[in-house]
Parts: C-alpha cells; sequence; structure tokens
C-alpha cells in the first residue's frame, strides 16, 4: 500500500517558540510555523504542495527513504493524498487523455481537470478515477503523533 508520508525535521528558528520544518527528501518543503502544533499543521500544508509540485513539473515523486532518528513522519492531507495517488496510477497506466475519459465514462474536460494538481477535486471522483486505473483508494487511521 502506498502512502505519502515523508520524513521532517523539526529544528528550532530564529525567534523564541519558532519551529522550523524542512524534509530531506523533498527539499522544496520547507516551512516553520509559531509553536510545534503550528509548525506540524504547516509542514502537512508544505509538503502537500511541494509534492503536487512535481507532477506539474513532468517529475516522478520522490521516494519517501530517509529513516534517521530524530525525525517524524508527516503525512499529506487526505485529499491531497487521493490527488496523487490519481496522478501516479494515471502515469503508471501510460494511456491518454481521452482513452482515461472513455474508462471512466467522462467528458475529457472533467478528466482534464481532475488530472490538474490544481484543481480541488471532490473524494468521489478520484475514487472512480482509481477504479478506472484499476487502483483502489484505502483509508486507514493510526494514532496522532
Amino acid at each position: 500500500m502506498k502512502t505519502y508520508a515523508y520524513a521532517a525535521e523539526f529544528e528550532p528558528g530564529d525567534r523564541r517558540g519558532v519551529v522550523v520544518v524542512s524534509f530531506p527528501d523533498v527539499p522544496e518543503a520547507i516551512t516553520q510555523g509559531d509553536d510545534m502544533a503550528d509548525a506540524r499543521a504547516q509542514a502537512e500544508e508544505a509538503l502537500g504542495l511541494a509534492l503536487l509540485s512535481y507532477p506539474q513539473r513532468g517529475l516522478p515523486l520522490p521516494k519517501a527513504k530517509t529513516r534517521t532518528k530524530g525525525l517524524v513522519m508527516i503525512a499529506v492531507a487526505p485529499e491531497v493524498a487521493a490527488k496523487l495517488a490519481v496522478l501516479e496510477a494515471f502515469a503508471e497506466a501510460g494511456i491518454n487523455k481521452s482513452e482515461f475519459a472513455r474508462r471512466m465514462g467522462k467528458d475529457e474536460k472533467e478528466v482534464r481537470r481532475i488530472l490538474d494538481p490544481r484543481h480541488p477535486t471532490k473524494l468521489p471522483a478520484m475514487v472512480e478515477a482509481l477504479r478506472a486505473l484499476g487502483k483502489r483508494l484505502v483509508i486507514g487511521v493510526e494514532e496522532a503523533a
């Protein structure tokens, strides 16, 4: 099962209380928060935005390989994970947008929106898109850090 979680490094910022967050495997994702809770929330958002930029640039998502002690795993928001899963599944399928639209029984304009990393696609549409690509979305729950 594929997850979209990456190791993050939390460090004190220049100002008192500020926490800076960076991701060794996703160098574009760097942010800060006013405290640890805010830094975690900002990290999730920064990671999601950085990862969504990869398909826009025609790049594969980076491998989550860093597992150094002291780093914290951060997962992207669920809607971002679903969008990334659709984009990866479409790229792996090796089909064009017309074929994808045919498989989904949708207009090609709608499929282009689903495949646009910047377009906010509703979860049912992403579930349907994954199904058309031979995948299924699995949702899990774990303890919060």
